[in-house]
């Protein structure tokens, strides 16, 4: 009897490869050939679940993303069941932060695809922005939570990106090595001390 494939697990392997690929040699070094022998499968079993190069980075990145979410998630539910906004954003915030191997990986594949949108190779503004845009309004939400009565909310959604915005920046210092993870922490307690003071 023949053995039954597992098509999501088949297509996770082949991202999986490809994002260990990425996070090497950046996005042009993730070829066909180069995913295949990493992944230790044909180029033409690649070929039939991603017919395009464009069609496996889009789907490497949200592999990225998906896999955020789920560590998102964990940490929210470890925090109990009535989390303050500010324990919300920053179990998120170290969630992105690459405090761990496996978070210097995926931090290297977006920072690849990033550096892919700013050439207008392969990736489009529009594809990358969806996880930000998510974050920013998460955050917002939360700070809307601790002060429901501000009048200022133009104010709140500044304070909401810029977290995000600094969070994405003290992990890209962390992988050109101009900060350190212990030290990326205590600029994020800092930060967040000074939001949550106004």
């Amino acid at each position: 009897m023949p053995r039954l494939v597992d098509h999501e697990q088949r297509r996770r392997e082949i991202t999986t490869a490809a994002r260990q690929v990425i996070a090497a040699g950046g996005l042009d070094a993730a070829t066909f050939q180069a995913v295949a022998a990493e992944a230790g499968i044909s180029v033409r079993l690649i070929q039939y679940y991603f017919g395009t190069k464009r069609d496996l980075m889009l789907a490497t990145h949200r592999a990225v993303v998906e896999d955020w979410g789920k560590g998102f998630a964990a940490a929210l539910g470890s925090l109990g069941p009535e989390p303050t906004p500010r324990e919300v954003i920053r179990a998120v915030s170290i969630g992105l932060i690459p405090l761990d191997d496996v978070k210097h990986q995926d931090n290297l594949v977006f920072a690849a695809f990033h550096a892919a949108n700013l050439t207008g190779n392969t990736v489009t503004s529009e594809e990358m922005m969806g996880a930000p845009r998510y974050l920013i309004t998460s955050f917002t939400e939360q700070l809307r939570r601790l002060w429901p009565d501000e009048s200022d909310t133009l104010a709140t959604e500044l304070d909401a990106e810029l977290i995000v915005l600094a969070v994405t920046g003290v992990s890209q210092a962390i992988l050109a090595g101009g900060t350190t993870r212990e030290r990326a922490v205590e600029l994020l307690d800092h930060m967040l001390d000074r939001v949550f003071l106004r």
